[in-house]
């Protein structure tokens, strides 16, 4: 059997029927779903994908579906395709969005309306000026329901989802704030999941020397970036993983952008490229 040497990682935000920025429609991410379980792709665990990175085998068409935040409409929309096709995600909280409450219906099932669910900045709009956070993002009793339905697990993307970085602050409050904001996020997830992995996800994509420096010491080991111009390989750097983020666009769109970011005679090339014209940093 072959193995992967190396492994996609997506980045998702929204998949809701309210277009708008970052976010797929149900049909689209359908679309693509569905072409993954057709073609042979294995969703991977983190678990798995840890594994992957220090060399253990995984198939050779492996994928890591990932989403930030934790927005409603991953559970509303989201949950049942992956269901559906068997497939797997992860989802990297913000913890201090969370709330408390029933599961709320989700699409697919009889007789129940599901909920509305904003654009990227309704969302926003809910969270930061309005106080209205639960209506817009899962609740705990939600992750736990799609954990046990093997839809989703849940990894940590700080309490606050602030923005440290571009803080009018010294340097030493900036490794005190983000320092506090895993701490708190670890302390919820296990207060309400049972456990915190060693996995963080940058808000923003932000990231410096002291950010890196912080989350190994709290005892991260794989940090996810924004960086779309590179490949996961095996051996390759756990601290820096290269994720691309999904277009509402079908299946052939995604088939044709992995083809491009991953095959290993192009991906060098594209990636480089890429990476050049928006002045990012390139990986393998």
């Amino acid at each position: 059997m072959a193995h992967a040497k190396s492994v996609p990682v997506l980045m998702h935000h929204h998949v809701s029927p309210s277009p708008g920025m970052i976010t797929v429609s149900p049909e689209n991410f359908e679309s693509q779903i569905a072409w993954l379980a057709a073609d042979g792709w294995t969703s991977l665990t983190m678990q798995q994908y840890a594994g992957f990175l220090a060399g253990a085998p995984v198939p050779r068409r492996s994928i890591l579906i990932t989403f930030d935040d934790g927005y409603l409409d991953n559970w509303v929309h989201a949950h049942p395709v992956l269901q559906k096709y068997g497939m797997h995600a992860v989802v990297f909280l913000v913890t201090g969005w969370m709330g408390q409450g029933e599961v709320r219906p989700h699409a697919g099932q009889q007789g129940a309306a599901v909920p509305v669910t904003p654009d990227h900045r309704g969302c926003e709009d809910a969270i930061f000026s309005q106080g209205r956070a639960d209506e817009v993002m899962m609740r705990w009793s939600e992750a736990r329901a799609a954990i046990a339905a093997g839809t989703f697990e849940f990894h940590c993307h700080t309490h606050t989802h602030t923005r440290w970085l571009r803080q009018d602050i010294s340097r030493e409050e900036k490794c005190a704030g983000i320092r506090g904001d895993l701490v708190r996020a670890r302390e919820e997830l296990h207060r309400e999941l049972g456990e915190a992995s060693d996995t963080l996800c940058w808000p923003y994509g932000d990231f410096d020397e002291d950010y890196v420096r912080i989350a190994r010491e709290l005892g991260f080991r794989y940090l996810h970036t924004t960086h779309p111009f590179g490949r996961n390989l095996v051996g390759g750097d756990p601290e820096h993983i290269y994720r691309f983020a999904i277009r509402n666009r079908p299946a052939k769109w995604l088939r044709k952008r992995i083809a491009s970011s991953y095959h290993p005679l192009i991906a060098p090339f594209f990636n480089r490229f890429k990476a050049h014209r928006r002045g990012m940093l390139a990986g393998p």
